[in-house]
């Protein structure tokens, strides 16, 4: 069979393809590459990655490219789940005999629920990690000799064993490649990297147990497997030398830094290539190693401070207190390393009052950016059978009507609704600064380019806004 790899039509600016950490629209235009979807693309001949909200594809558009496929696998969410389901629906109303199958860690964790929801529209989901899975279909294995797949059998749910994680990763294609060949790489914009930016992955799997992390509690599991440094680097090589123009590699593993081993070796490989680079990591990483990255061309960081009060760090598992957080932070800050901070409002144990703290506690660490997110209890995580024990779950509904993240939790003293104004306080008290306005306008001033993207993301933030406020509590 000939698979198409389609990440649906969703919302407008909705960031929630197959490589993203969140999903829901976002306050700037930003695009994650659909690497998940890459990888078994490139292992099987005749097949197409189709990536509709990067591309501007309607669900017509989408349906005219299906008709040439034999195979339409979706990469689906918990929020959009319902949507993707209506799109296999109308590919299979336009051509029935398409073999329709989802991937991804919702329909990894509820597969026969997720089956039983689309009845007629779905004809297999994947569980877990699907490259193998999807390269066997293809081939004509038989669907109960493939591993990790659920399917329907007349009456009866048939579930395959599960498939093992994969431990040789240098044996998978090069995602870049499949970028190259089937997406306008242009289009993938992430406001705080360097544009035009490539992402890979130089593992899989995170060893932390934060107890609301999606993927390694659904999908890519807790037990870090990586690639071998000199793979990463050919990789690298080969997008320096056959994707013209690329001023960035972003590595959006789950935490690059979780292997310091790994990280300094693959550090020492890029060095002579003189690329930058940008990383996922804990904010526990020592200084040496963030030395070693630093002088081998890492320009920036996205870290996961999610809170500034260490009850609730305790609480969700992070394995990181605020004394140390600050100081990996001024580690950064001293050898020039720019910092994105991610924080969460609403995991267990916020208030008022612990929501004052976090915002204290990012101005005090002067990032370069953040983003704030809302607590989003996910099926499968820890987090969430939490959340159904307390009773803290007041809807399922992720996303308003135009795809921006809404509050499904309320708190005994501390209500959705003020987890949801939070994030609007968040970021007006941290990015109206006078400190942080005076930098920006100082960069505006010396550098043109500069200028024009901070114009164009202060308007698609002021918009954003705007939208959130009218439809999202």
């Amino acid at each position: 069979m000939k698979p198409l790899f389609l990440n649906p039509p969703t919302f407008e600016d909705f960031d929630g393809g197959a490589g993203a950490r969140y999903q829901a629209s976002r306050e700037v235009t930003s695009f994650w590459y659909p690497t998940w979807l890459c990888y078994p693309a490139g292992m099987i001949e005749g097949s197409r990655v189709v990536d509709a909200p990067v591309q501007r594809l309607d669900l017509e558009g989408c349906l005219e490219i299906a008709r040439d496929y034999d195979m339409v696998v979706m990469y689906t969410s918990t929020p959009t789940l319902q949507l993707d389901i209506a799109t296999a629906r109308a590919v299979k109303a336009r051509k029935p005999a398409t073999v329709t199958v989802l991937v991804g860690p919702h329909v990894s964790v509820l597969p026969e629920e997720s089956l039983r929801q689309a009845a007629g529209a779905v004809d297999i989901v994947c569980r877990g990690e699907f490259d193998y899975s999807i390269k066997e279909l293809c081939e004509g294995g038989e669907w109960a000799k493939v591993d990790g797949i659920s399917f329907r059998s007349g009456d009866d749910m048939v579930h395959t064993p599960d498939r093992e994680p994969i431990r040789d990763l240098d044996a998978l294609p090069f995602a870049s490649q499949v970028y190259k060949r089937d997406l306008p790489v242009g289009e993938y914009i992430i406001p705080h990297f360097l544009h035009p930016y490539v992402s890979i992955y130089s593992s899989r799997g995170c060893p932390s147990r934060c107890i609301y992390c999606l993927w390694p509690q659904t999908f890519s599991g807790r037990a870090m497997r990586c690639r071998s440094p000199r793979n990463v680097a050919e990789e690298v090589q080969w997008i320096l030398t056959n994707i013209p123009g690329v001023r960035e590699i972003s590595f959006d593993d789950d935490t690059f830094t979780a292997d310091i081993r790994h990280a300094r070796e693959v550090a020492t490989l890029l060095k002579p290539m003189g690329i930058s680079w940008t990383i996922n990591a804990r904010a526990n990483c020592d200084f040496e190693t963030l030395r070693i990255m630093r002088e081998a061309g890492l320009r920036h960081v996205v870290v996961g401070y999610e809170s500034g009060n260490n009850t609730i760090l305790k609480n969700i598992k992070k394995g990181i207190t605020t004394e140390q957080a600050t100081r990996f932070t001024r580690d950064c800050q001293k050898l020039g390393i720019s910092i994105h901070g991610a924080f969460i409002m609403g995991l267990p144990g916020e208030s008022r009052e612990t929501i004052r703290e976090t915002i204290e506690f990012a101005k005090r660490l002067d990032l370069n950016s953040i983003q704030a997110s809302i607590a989003s209890p996910y099926p499968g995580t820890e987090f969430y059978d939490l959340c159904l024990e307390k009773g803290w779950i007041a809807s399922n509904t992720f996303l308003d009507d135009s795809g921006h993240q809404k509050c499904v939790i309320n708190y005994p003293g501390l209500s959705g609704a003020e987890i949801f104004d939070s994030v609007d306080l968040f970021y007006d008290k941290f990015y109206f600064r006078p400190k942080y306005i005076l930098r920006s306008i100082g960069r505006m001033i010396v550098d043109g380019e500069e200028r024009r993207k901070l114009l164009k993301e202060g308007r698609q933030y002021l918009a954003y806004m705007k939208k959130r406020r009218q439809g999202g509590k």
